[in-house]
C-alpha cells in the first residue's frame, strides 16, 4: 500500500512506501508457560441438594438451555431430566475451574459454578482437596471469591493489565473442560470490548482459545504468564466450542475482587439516571455532530445526578476525566469510581457543552429498578377525541382526568397519549406504540395537541428532518428521533 503526498507548492508527486508492521512471531512452544501456570489453576466441585423436578413439558426449555451464551448459569454438569419424569430430591455435583491470587489461600472463580452451591470443594493440581469458604460473589459480572487454609504454600498466579492486550496476541486458557483437569489451550484475542448482554458492564475479551464448559472460572494468559481475563460464556449453537469465547476482563474483575475480599460485596459508584445510545438521528436533532456519549432519560429522585442539576436529556461526553464514545461505557465508569468522590461530567446541552460538578453516590439493592409504573391498555372504542400528528404518523389524546383513569397514568405525568400509529411511519418503525405516552418534543415540554403543533412547525420552519421524541412506556423513558413524514 502507498501513500500519496501533494506538495502545495510544487506539482510533483512523491510515493512513499508505508512502514509495514511488525508482527510478533508465534511461540515455538507454550511448554514453559503451561509448567509454570499450570499449579495455581485449580479445579471448583460444587455438591448441592436439589429438590423434586417437574416434567420437562412443565418447565421453560431455556432453564436448561438457556441460550447460546453458554456457561452463564446452573451447574457446569446439570443435564436435563427425561420427559415426564420426575426426580425425587438428591444430591448434584458440578465442576469449574479457578486460580489462585494469594499464597493465604484467596481463589477466583465464576459466580455461575459456585452459584446455589451447598458445599464447595478446590482441588488442586496434586488431587489435594481442601474445603473453600465463600468470602463473597458478584453475579453482575459473574464473579466469586472463595478461600481455603492449606499446611503447605500455594502456587500463585499474577493479573496483567488487560487494557494493554491487543487484537491478534497470542493468549492462553487453562481449566477443567468436561472434568479433564489441567487441559491447556491457545489462540488470539479475537476482539475485545465485547457486551454479550450478560450484563450492563459487560467488558469481555473475545478468543479463539478452545474453551468448553468446565472451564468457567478459569484463567486466560498473555505471554508474560499474567491473568488478563476470567473465561466466562462461550457462543455456542452445539453446545462446545467453536472457537467463540469470552473472559471477562481483568481490568474490570479486579476491583471487584478487592471489594470482596475488604467488604465481603462490592461497593459501585451511583449517579442515579436512566440512559440510552445516542444514535446518528438522535445526535442531529441535538446538534451534537456525531453520535457520541450517553443520553439520559430519565434522572432519578434524590439521586446524586439531581442533585448536581443534571437533567433530563443532557448528553454526557466526559466523566471525571473520561471520554464517553459510547453508551456502555457510562456506567462501567461510574461503577469504579470512588464512592463519595466529587467528579467533574461534561454535558451537552441544548447545543452547548456545560460543566457540573457531581458527587459519586454507592450503588444499593432496588436504584437499578423503574420507580413508576404506566400500564395503559388500549381501547377500540375511545370515546375520547383523537388528534392526528400527521408528521409523525401517530394519533393521541390529550392527558385529563378522564384519560388518566382510562390508561392508568400517574398524576405527575404530562403530555399525550398514543392511541394509534401508522404502521408505515418512521414512528412505528422506531418502536412507537399505542399506550406510550409523549411528554416532551425537541427537548420541549408539550401537554396539549397544540403545544406539539407548535414544536413540529417550528422544526419544519428549520428544516428539520426529525423530531426528537421523549416516550414513556412501562415506567421507563426514551428518546427516539422520528422522521418526519415528506
Amino acid at each position: 500500500m502507498k501513500t500519496i503526498l501533494r506538495s502545495l507548492a510544487a506539482t510533483a508527486v512523491i510515493l512513499v512506501s508505508a512502514v509495514p508492521a511488525v508482527a510478533r512471531n508465534a511461540p515455538d512452544s507454550f511448554a514453559e508457560l503451561a509448567e509454570k501456570l499450570s499449579p495455581a489453576v485449580v479445579n471448583i466441585s460444587t455438591t448441592q441438594m436439589t429438590g423434586p423436578k417437574k416434567s420437562t413439558e412443565e418447565i421453560p426449555w431455556d432453564e436448561y438451555f438457556p441460550d447460546q451464551f453458554q456457561n452463564r448459569k446452573g451447574g457446569e454438569g446439570q443435564t436435563a431430566p427425561a420427559p415426564g419424569n420426575r426426580q425425587p430430591p438428591r444430591r448434584q455435583t458440578s465442576l469449574g475451574s479457578g486460580f489462585i491470587i494469594d499464597k493465604t489461600g484467596y481463589i477466583v472463580t465464576n459466580n455461575h459454578v459456585i452459584e446455589d452451591a451447598d458445599q464447595i470443594s478446590v482441588i488442586l493440581e496434586d488431587d489435594t482437596v481442601l474445603e473453600a469458604k465463600l468470602i463473597g460473589r458478584d453475579a453482575k459480572v459473574d464473579i466469586a471469591l472463595l478461600k481455603v487454609e492449606s499446611k503447605k504454600e500455594l502456587p500463585i498466579v499474577s493479573w496483567g493489565n488487560s487494557n494493554q492486550s491487543r487484537v491478534g496476541d497470542w493468549v492462553l486458557a487453562i481449566g477443567n473442560p468436561f472434568g479433564l483437569s489441567g487441559t491447556v489451550t491457545a489462540g488470539i484475542i479475537s476482539a475485545r470490548s465485547r457486551d454479550i448482554k450478560a450484563g450492563q458492564y459487560d467488558d469481555f475479551i473475545q478468543t479463539d482459545a478452545s474453551i468448553n464448559r468446565g472451564n468457567s472460572g478459569g484463567p486466560l494468559f498473555n505471554m508474560d504468564g499474567q491473568v488478563i481475563g476470567v473465561n466466562t460464556a462461550i457462543f455456542s449453537p452445539s453446545g462446545g466450542s467453536v472457537g467463540i469465547g469470552f473472559a471477562s476482563s481483568a481490568n474490570l474483575v479486579r476491583p471487584v475482587l478487592e471489594d470482596l475480599r475488604k467488604y465481603g460485596r462490592t461497593r459501585r459508584g451511583w449517579i442515579g439516571v436512566q440512559i440510552q445510545s445516542v444514535t446518528e438521528e438522535i445526535a442531529t436533532s441535538l446538534g451534537l455532530g456525531k453520535a457520541r456519549g450517553a443520553l439520559i432519560s430519565r434522572v432519578t429522585e434524590k439521586g446524586p445526578a439531581l442533585n448536581s442539576g443534571i437533567e433530563s436529556s443532557d448528553v454526557i461526553l466526559s466523566f471525571d476525566g473520561k471520554a464517553i464514545e459510547k453508551m456502555p461505557e457510562l456506567p462501567r465508569v461510574v461503577a469504579e469510581t470512588a464512592i463519595d468522590k466529587t467528579v467533574d461530567v461534561v454535558l451537552w446541552r441544548k447545543g452547548q457543552q456545560k460543566v457540573v460538578k457531581l458527587k459519586v453516590g454507592e450503588l444499593r439493592e432496588g436504584d437499578e429498578k423503574a420507580v413508576a409504573s404506566l400500564t395503559p391498555p388500549p381501547s377500540a372504542n375511545d370515546p375520547i377525541k383523537k388528534i392526528v400528528l400527521k408528521d409523525l404518523g401517530v394519533t393521541v389524546v390529550e392527558i385529563s382526568a378522564a384519560t388518566r383513569e382510562k390508561y392508568t397514568i400517574p398524576d405527575s405525568v404530562r403530555g399525550l397519549v398514543v392511541v394509534e400509529v401508522d404502521e408505515l411511519s418512521d414512528a412505528a418503525l422506531k418502536g412507537i406504540r399505542p399506550g406510550n405516552v409523549i411528554d416532551e418534543m425537541q427537548q420541549t415540554q408539550i401537554g396539549s395537541a397544540a403545544d406539539a403543533d407548535a414544536v413540529i412547525g417550528t422544526a419544519k420552519a428549520a428544516s428539520k428532518a426529525t423530531v426528537l421524541l421523549r416516550i414513556m412506556v412501562d415506567g421507563n423513558i426514551r428518546y427516539v428521533a422520528v422522521k418526519m413524514a415528506g
